[in-house]
């Protein structure tokens, strides 16, 4: 294995469901090493959630949660032991970072708030995930991402004009918010590394899920227009649509944003007669009657398969893309070059895909190495040859139950 880009760096990972776990998960894949905190009295959610392979269900059948947790050791501490919070010090106390998602007061009602952490560990670095930050008159409110995909405002643009809102695929906030989260920590470290000084990192997962509505937030503030739902459809290109091609459930994305690239797709069609017409003329005629638009290219797209129409497409300029489903995305010969899907073996699920990064490091490039841990899988090595542990005072503990 290449030298890791964050060796040498270690997270006590008390996250838990999907953003604060892919934050570490993005350290941990570059070399970091990460301990993942839990609890067998208080089960992490996504262990009892699918996808199962084989449909399987179990606490360590999750393929979201191994996917989410790579390169991580697992444990379990019983927080409700005498102690559980001696422990967890511990843990802190070898801990470059300690990072948590859980709504805010839990750590303070744990002991291991900032202040507390910095008295373990003065140039401790504490990150918290939680819905709405630390401080406010909302910051108390307890949520999953399918609800703050809501509250951001996605859901409301999401869907066609004419029904209800509909929800993006999963809780998409929970993919946002790991990605403002791995970089504020490496800026955190980067600072410590230059000043000796540790920070505490309040990340409110609303308020990064706003920068990916920007434009229609500063068009409120400017214009005072509130966004709507619009389908497929763009207020400033025509075509603009997802369209069905041969076969079952195919379908190719097309935008045309400019003339030229109108004149461009009309030699794909090949130049038929409503091509010529003059509602079809200009960008503004073509949005006054995108629905007569939509269904002309639509039997057109419906000879071809979908991949056909996106060469064609692309190879003269336009925008093109076929709408892949996950059997596509495994065959896909981009994601296939750059090795995207890393493949590991798990103890009891066996052999399962997992996102790799996407970006490269030249010099040092990931390596995702460790399948997500069963449920306290590495307690007594973690414990004992990490932590240093006595093996007599380990043993003792776990017959008290400590590490349920």
């Amino acid at each position: 294995m290449a030298k890791q880009a964050l060796e040498g760096v270690k997270i006590a990972d008390f996250t838990w469901v999907a953003a604060g776990p892919l934050t570490i998960k993005g350290l941990a894949d570059h070399g970091a090493q990460v301990i993942h905190i839990e609890s067998s009295t208080h089960i992490e959610a996504y262990r009892t959630g699918p996808v199962y392979k084989g449909k399987e269900s179990g606490i360590n059948h999750s393929v979201c949660f191994a996917g989410y947790n790579n390169n991580k050791y697992g444990i379990t501490l019983n927080f409700d032991h005498p102690m559980g919070l001696e422990i967890a010090k511990r843990i802190v106390k070898w801990a470059d970072i300690v990072a948590d998602n859980f709504a805010p007061g839990v750590m303070k009602r744990r002991g291991l708030d900032y202040e507390e952490l910095r008295k373990i560990k003065p140039d401790i670095i504490m990150i918290s995930l939680s819905n709405q930050g630390q401080t406010g008159p909302h910051s108390s409110h307890p949520a999953f991402g399918f609800q703050l995909t809501a509250l951001s405002g996605f859901v409301n643009i999401t869907g066609w004009p004419d029904r209800a809102p509909a929800v993006p695929y999963g809780a998409y906030t929970d993919t946002i918010a790991p990605r403002f989260g791995a970089a504020a920590l490496m800026a955190a470290l980067d600072y410590r590394r230059r000043t000796g000084k540790g920070q505490y990192l309040d990340l409110s997962q609303y308020e990064a899920a706003l920068h990916f509505l920007s434009p229609l937030l500063l068009d409120f503030e400017v214009n005072r227009r509130v966004a709507r739902r619009m389908g497929n459809r763009c207020s400033y290109a025509a075509p603009h649509g997802v369209y069905p091609c041969c076969g079952e459930d195919r379908w190719c994305a097309i935008a045309v944003f400019s003339d030229e690239e109108w004149r461009s797709f009309c030699e794909v069609v090949g130049h038929p007669e409503w091509t010529k017409e003059a509602k079809f003329a200009t960008l503004q005629s073509r949005k006054e009657n995108e629905g007569d638009l939509d269904r002309l290219i639509a039997k057109w797209t419906s000879n071809f398969a979908a991949e056909e129409v996106m060469n064609r497409m692309q190879a003269v300029g336009v925008a093109a893309g076929v709408v892949e489903t996950c059997e596509d995305m495994f065959r896909d010969p981009q994601l296939q070059y750059r090795h995207h899907f890393w493949q590991l073996e798990h103890r009891e699920i066996g052999k399962y895909p997992c996102n790799g990064p996407a970006f490269r490091l030249s010099k040092t490039p990931a390596e995702l190495y460790r399948a997500g841990p069963c449920l306290g899988q590495d307690n007594e090595y973690v414990y004992t040859k990490i932590l240093g542990m006595p093996h007599k005072e380990f043993v003792e503990l776990l017959a008290e139950g400590a590490f349920e």
